[in-house]
């Protein structure tokens, strides 16, 4: 399922499409967000190399870990990143985001760098657009050429700038002409849900990590855990929702364990763990959909106006052509004065006999469409 998210990555959009996007949302049970990046991160890298990507540079945007961090994980898979590499550009904004460094400390790589830039003040988004398409276009040029992009962790973005103008930023990065695809990760427990929820807005896909036993007491138990030796821990589920066309959307689940070699992604092992994972991604309502039994006995109580209410005995309706006492003996119409006279001799109710002029005079249909009504 992993590999899904890695070819609609590697494939980018259609031309005069928007790129596609990823949201790669962790919490404090299960942050393993970077293991995620850095497996597409590897991915990537070595489909561009191979020339099976349609974008043909990649730009790293580094927030949370420094441009060596990963240029170490690189090699350790395989993949050796020189300064004449003319294939990934890494825009440092872990070193210095706020611009308060004058001279860089010896084994910094500065700004003149061709591999990798030094960002300052990561709170001018302008800026940062700018020098990631610059940096896109130094590997691939001006022409039609593609590039991916690569933001580590939008959480370091969200603490320098609001979450309007990071929306935009990310909105304006997949618009962009020369942009294949872009990825990003993000720490739910951080943020409120409606950041969560703009972020997931913009991407077209959305992948998040679930461990196998998650706490019922809440986050205090949650951050515990994380101290605590546990055979699961780094171990759970992980889903991945795609928006496709039309408002479709599809979702998959598989299973990760994360060891020192990083991330590593299985097939579902039961039908029971199914049920389990679609179960999480049903949103969360405030009232109960399901009657109790208490509830569905009083319901069934409850006489309907469509209904009868003459315990299973026939109900018959007048038609203005026969008494109801005796249908063969024809009503005799009687004045109005006769009429008075014997609903106050009788001291019951009045009773109205309606004669039909002709035999021309047919009523609307035979069927009268309101007999099973007992109003």
């Amino acid at each position: 399922m992993a590999d899904s998210i890695f070819r609609k990555l590697r494939d980018g959009g259609e031309e005069g499409e928007l790129a596609p996007a990823l949201t790669i949302e962790e919490t404090v049970a299960s942050p393993f967000a970077l293991d995620v990046s850095c497996y597409l991160l590897a991915n990537l890298s070595s489909s561009i190399l191979a020339g099976k990507s349609k974008s043909e540079g990649l730009v790293l945007v580094t927030f949370s870990r420094s441009p060596s961090f990963y240029l170490q994980f690189l090699k350790q898979k395989g993949i050796f990143v020189s300064s004449s590499s003319k294939w990934i550009r890494v825009l440092d904004c872990y070193t210095d985001p706020l611009g308060w460094i004058d001279q860089p400390s010896p084994g910094v790589i500065t700004e003149g760098s061709s591999l990798i830039k030094l960002h300052k003040c990561v709170s001018d988004l302008k800026r940062l657009f700018s020098s990631i398409i610059e940096a896109g276009r130094e590997m691939v040029g001006d022409g039609k050429t593609r590039f991916s992009v690569a933001i580590d962790s939008v959480n370091e973005l969200l603490r320098h700038s609001s979450m309007p103008l990071v929306s935009g930023l990310l909105t304006d990065l997949r618009s962009h002409a020369q942009v294949s695809s872009l990825f990003w990760s993000l720490n739910t427990d951080l943020h409120q849900e409606k950041v969560t929820n703009a972020l997931e807005y913009i991407s077209t896909m959305k992948a998040n990590l679930e461990p196998f036993c998650p706490s019922s007491d809440g986050k205090r138990n949650a951050l515990e855990n994380l101290f605590l030796v546990h055979q699961d821990f780094g171990k759970g589920r992980f889903h991945i929702r795609f928006k496709l066309r039309k408002g479709r959307v599809r979702v998959m689940s598989e299973e990760y364990h994360v060891d020192q070699t990083g991330i590593n992604f299985s097939p579902i092992s039961s039908v029971e763990t199914i049920i389990a994972a679609t179960k999480s991604l049903i949103p969360k309502v405030h009232f109960n959909l399901q009657l109790s039994e208490k509830e569905r006995v009083e319901k069934e109580k409850v006489v309907l106006p469509f209904e009868h209410q003459d315990h299973g005995k026939s109900t018959e309706i007048y038609d203005g052509r026969r008494t109801l006492a005796d249908g063969k003996t024809e009503a005799t119409p009687l004045s109005s004065g006769e009429l008075q006279a014997d609903v106050v001799s009788s001291g019951k109710g009045g009773e109205i006999i309606y004669f039909r002029d002709s035999d021309d005079e047919h009523p609307d249909s035979d069927e009268d469409p309101d007999d099973d009504l007992d109003i």
